[in-house]
């Protein structure tokens, strides 16, 4: 079998930077614990928004939360409502005080979150997986990418499978 290296592992530090921006010496595990539960409550509650990346920055008494996100307006609602009830609700999964910056992705079909998601939501819906990843392959490189490798498994077609387009 070949040897598979995480592809963010493998370009932390040089061309990609930490989702987490912080350093704990005694809290190390908390910290990583309540992070891991501000993501899982960030993409369950806001996936309509199409989340593709959240940084977490801690100092002293205070986290900072960077969403980027592919339609901001969602999160941010009418007139701020909807960032203020998103800071008591994440008040409450964390000790600290909580500031949200919102960052709009600009060209969401070039964002390989984004991209995997949507063919997956295809997917649910009972879309033919070869007809989504084709789509999702000619609409990624119309945009400009210079490539892109789209890999679906498991029960494709009624049978188990893996395709790669």
């Amino acid at each position: 079998m070949g040897q598979k290296v995480n592809p963010i592992g493998f370009r932390l530090g040089v061309i990609k930077t930490w989702d987490s921006k912080w350093y704990a010496e005694a809290d190390y595990a908390k910290n990583l614990h309540e992070d891991l539960k501000i993501r899982q409550f960030l993409k369950k509650r806001l996936y309509s928004a199409g989340i593709s990346k959240i940084e977490i920055e801690r100092a002293a008494n205070k986290t900072k939360i960077n969403i980027h996100a592919a339609r901001p307006g969602l999160i941010i609602g009418k007139k701020g409502v909807e960032v203020e009830q998103l800071k008591k609700d994440l008040a409450a999964i964390t000790t600290k005080e909580v500031f949200i910056n919102i960052n709009e992705v600009r060209k969401p079909e070039l964002d390989a979150q984004l991209v995997a998601e949507n063919v997956a939501l295809q997917l649910e819906r009972r879309i033919a997986f070869r007809r989504a990843m084709k789509k999702s392959v000619t609409s990624t490189l119309k945009f400009g990418a210079k490539g892109i490798r789209i890999t679906c498994s498991g029960r494709l077609g009624g049978a188990e499978m893996s395709r790669t387009e």
